[in-house]
């Protein structure tokens, strides 16, 4: 099993052209992870990126997941192909399920297996879970055996901290992956975050960034902007005093982003 690098870029929400020109300048500012998705709709335009830019395979971690549609009989290994296509580089180095079966369409005990399946085929170097509760994180221990869990990548920022679920995956030794981290943006004018990047001669969203660090969560920061690219890997260079962690802890306010009808219903104790 293998560590995720801890700060990754974040594919989503990027459509076409957007996705490429957003990895690339991720990979020139020296990211060395890229976070992407079948449902996303961009893994061609990631990969165009990836190609382009022409790292040696063994040095950038790539992540990708398999939506919840594709879970039906005989249907993950096909999608999971067509990811590997487009995305260009081989076996991913981690492939997680993007959320568990909606509304519980498909039966978990075989997409799980099916998901196994694919692992076991060499198609992924590692696996992991995004989106799934304790009750479903549950099941998936059980059904994968002695097959690692990576990560269950999911929703967590300064004001939604997911405190049920981060300590239900720290018992069980999974890491956590954080997506939203700066919660789309809504960090960069809390005046508490203002103030401890003041003394830092960083940004609000920046130490966002840094307590999650501290955390130690995997992030996956994303933005269309090349400045803010690098701003959100430079985050890595800043050290939060004991004090200062705790007054960004106290910035939990439960503010969930995603909370579709797609979602299964989250933990909340």
């Amino acid at each position: 099993m293998q560590n995720i690098p801890q700060i990754g870029y974040g594919t989503w929400n990027r459509p076409g052209e957007e996705a490429y020109r957003g990895t690339l300048a991720a990979l020139e500012a020296g990211y060395r992870h890229i976070d992407g998705a079948e449902g996303y709709q961009n893994e061609e335009h990631v990969g165009r990126a990836i190609a382009d830019f022409a790292l040696p395979r063994e040095e950038l971690w790539v992540t990708t997941k398999v939506a919840p549609e594709s879970f039906g009989p005989g249907q993950i290994r096909p999608h999971v192909e067509a990811s590997l296509e487009k995305l260009g580089v081989g076996p991913v180095d981690l492939l997680l399920l993007h959320y568990p079966s909606i509304d519980d369409e498909y039966d978990i005990n075989d997409y799980v297996a099916q998901f196994a399946e694919v692992y076991d085929s060499g198609l992924c170097r590692n696996i992991g879970v995004s989106n799934f509760t304790k009750h479903y994180l549950g099941q998936a221990l059980d059904l994968l055996g002695d097959r690692p869990i990576l990560t269950n990548q999911v929703e967590l920022h300064v004001f939604m901290q997911n405190v049920p679920i981060v300590s239900y995956c720290r018992a069980q030794n999974i890491p956590i992956t954080a997506y939203s981290p700066l919660a789309r943006g809504a960090v960069k004018d809390d005046p508490v975050l203002t103030e401890i990047a003041r003394n830092h001669s960083a940004t609000a969203s920046q130490i966002a960034l840094a307590w999650l660090l501290r955390e130690g969560h995997v992030i996956i920061p994303s933005s269309g902007s090349p400045a803010r690219i690098q701003e959100n890997l430079a985050a890595a260079d800043i050290t939060l005093s004991e004090a200062e962690h705790a007054r960004i802890t106290k910035l939990e306010r439960g503010m969930r982003l995603v909370n579709g009808p797609w979602c299964p219903e989250w933990d909340t104790e």
